[in-house]
Order: C-alpha cells, then structure tokens, then sequence
C-alpha cells in the first residue's frame, strides 16, 4: 500500500511539472493577443516577464525557511493556491497594473510547486532518475502549452480563456497533494550568511551563473517570441505557428534524453558536449533567419530546441567540480536564482529591439547570445582542468558526460 501511494505522489509530481510547462510554453502564444487587447507596446509587455521572474526567485529564496515552518504538502498547498488564484483573476482580465502583479504572484506560486516538488523527490528512492523524470515532465509541458493557447486564439476565444483553463487544470493536482503527500518537511541545508557571501564571491559560481543565465535567455526568449516571429516575419497561420513553437519544446525535451546518451556511446565528455550543442544553436538559428520558408523554420526551430535541451543540466552537473564542497548547495541555489532573472531580462531586451526594428531581431540575438555562451563555457572548461591540475581528480571524472537533469 505505502509503494502505490509512493507512485501516486510521483505521478501528482509530474503532473505538477508539466503544468509550469504548459504555462512557460504557452505564455508566448497569447503575447499577440495580450499586446492587442491592453493597446501596449513589445516593451512594455516585457514587464509581465520581469514580474514573473521576480516572484520565482522570491519563491526560491524562500524556499528553505518556507518547507521547515510549514512541511511539504502545506508548502506546495500554498503554492498551488497562488497558483490557482492568479490564474482565475487573469482569466478575469484585470487591468494591465494587476496583470502585471498577477505574474508576480504566479511566478511564486510556480516557483514553490518547482522547489517543494525537487525537494520532495530527492528524499526517495532513486532520486536522481525521478528527479531527471520530472525536468522531463516540464518539457511535455511546454510542448502542449503552445498547441492548447494557438487552439483557443485560432478558434477566436478571447486570449484569457488560456488562464481560466490553465487553473482547471491545477485542482486535481491541488487535490492530489492535499490527500497524498506527507506533512514532513525534507532536509534543507542551513546556509549562513558568509557562506552565501563566499560563494557570490568565487568566481566559478559567477561563471556558470552568467552561463546560465544567458542560456536561459536563449531558452526563454525563443519560447516566448518565436511565436509572433513566425506569424510577423514568416506570415505563418497561428495554428501553424503554435505547432512550430510546441515542435521547439519537444527539441528541448527529446534533447535532454538523446544527446546525452550519443555522448556516452561515442566517449564525449561535457566539454564537448557543450559546445557541439552551442554550435547546433548557432546553426539552427542562422537557418531561421536566412532561409525564409516554411520548411526552414520548422526545421531550425526544433533542432534549436533539440541543441539546447542538455547545456542546462550539464552545467549543474560540473558545479561540484568548479566549487569547493562546501559551497555547492549554495552556489546551485544561486544559479537558478540568477537563471530565472536571465529568463527575465533578455525576452525583455529582444522585446524592446522588436519594437523598434522588428521581431527579426529575435534571431540575431539567439546567436549573439550563443557566441557568448561560447566564450563563457570556454572560460569554464579552462578552470575544470585547472581543477584537474591541483586535484587527484582524473580528467575522466572531469569529462564524465553524465547528468542530473535541471
């Protein structure tokens, strides 16, 4: 009986992944519409994106203390109550003001259910599969968000009918962890001052927070204005459009499962893992943007998802060897910290360059941000054998192609 409520709650966890998915994912569908409706610019739309980021990393920085006062199914209550209610009030069509708090509010609400589930899967057993499972289930997610926003707005039904369904699909996993999940609270490391102090200061946490961030950027930017590119640029339907865009999102998962696996079969290690998919970026992007037909696009769009899909994990994955022991909790907390503001800012910038000279920008900036990528991660790898040269670690353990999906 205790294993079949186990499985239950994991499939309640997934289920909650998937719906931060379906709301990252078709969040860019509905900008359009959004856009037209409240009578604003690409610029100033950005703000709902910064108001969303800020919430998540509140959530996160809230996390420990949240999870020890209250337990883990009171925690990810609360998060999906927050969840729930901005959902029902943006499907009221607020004023752009409260819209714009709204994302606050949904950005810790998703920001809770993300770390209370991560942290309530990694006390189980086999932890790591679950916990790569569950960063997959984000992934299916994101592939359907885009394809239920492109039906509904296809279909002429107002842009808010995405949010009102969107919370008819958090209660039953609302009720799932109200009648499943156990009161405890997980381990969460205590972390005092001077250590969170170090590891701002250390400057490998600094270069994998600024490689995550920027990737992020990437991730999120093509997410969210890839849609209006297609329809602008490539005067695609938005039926078609919805279905690019989801074609992104299935890259990105189907990514994460494959290429690090081809990685192993031919003995390639992080180092060149990294960058071969840094180079997939550069490449698909440059299909997008120079070759204008259809074919072009759906092909770039979803082997720029395919190429992405590993770079986070990896990342996460060579933390431990780019900090000392003692810093590595705190260090991965500040990288998806500072990965959820890159999230913010960038499809904010690539608004702002879209209103000015146009949502072509889009495509430039992926690759600008691409060529960064690659100089951040060259920086990283040369500190990796720096790490090799002053330890016993063999340069095999450093290359070590497996990870933990982030």
């Amino acid at each position: 009986m205790r294993e079949a409520r186990e499985r239950s709650r994991i499939i309640v966890g997934f289920g909650g992944f998937a719906l931060i998915g379906v709301l990252a994912g078709g969040a860019g569908v509905v900008l359009p519409a959004q856009i037209d409706d409240y009578g604003v610019d690409k610029t100033t739309i950005g703000l709902t994106f910064i108001a969303f980021s800020t919430g998540y990393v509140l959530s996160a920085a809230a996390n420990g203390a949240l999870l020890h006062r209250f337990g883990v199914r009171a925690y990810l209550l609360l998060g999906a109550g927050i969840l729930l209610a901005a959902a029902v009030l943006t499907g009221l069509r607020p004023s752009f003001a409260l819209l714009v708090g709204l994302q606050l509010a949904m950005g810790f609400g998703g920001g809770a259910l993300d770390a209370g589930l991560n942290a309530h899967l990694s006390t189980l057993p086999r932890s790591r599969a679950l916990l790569n499972y569950l960063h997959a289930f984000f992934g299916v997610g994101a592939l359907l968000g885009p394809l239920i926003a492109a039906a509904l707005i296809a279909r002429h039904v107002p842009w808010t009918s995405f949010f009102l369904l969107f919370a008819g699909l958090i209660v039953p996993v609302a009720f799932g962890i109200l009648f499943l999940y156990p009161r405890g609270t997980p381990p969460v490391e205590e972390q005092s001052g001077p250590r969170l102090t170090s590891a701002l200061r250390h400057p490998g946490v600094l270069l994998a927070a600024l490689f995550l961030a920027l990737y992020v950027g990437i991730e999120v930017s093509m997410g969210n204005w890839g849609f209006s590119f297609l329809t602008e640029q490539r005067q695609q339907t938005v039926l078609l459009a919805g279905w690019v865009v989801s074609g992104y999102w299935l890259g990105l998962t189907v990514g994460r499962f494959v290429l690090n696996r081809l990685a192993e079969w031919f003995g390639l290690g992080v180092a060149g893992l990294n960058a071969g998919c840094l180079a997939g970026i550069v490449g698909s992007a440059l299909l997008v943007w120079l070759v204008p037909s259809g074919g072009a696009a759906v092909a770039g769009f979803v082997l720029l998802g395919f190429f992405l899909g590993p770079i986070y994990p990896i990342t996460i994955a060579v933390v431990p060897r780019l900090a000392p022991a003692g810093l590595v909790a705190t260090a991965i907390g500040i990288l998806v910290g500072v990965s959820v503001v890159g999230g913010a800012i960038f499809p904010w910038l690539v608004g702002a360059a879209a209103q000015r000279v146009g949502v072509w920008a889009l495509l430039p900036f992926t690759i600008g941000l691409a060529v960064l990528l690659g100089v951040v991660w060259w920086r990283i790898v040369r500190r990796l054998a720096s790490a090799v040269a002053r330890s016993d670690l063999a340069p095999s353990k450093i290359a070590d192609p497996a990870v933990a999906d982030g």
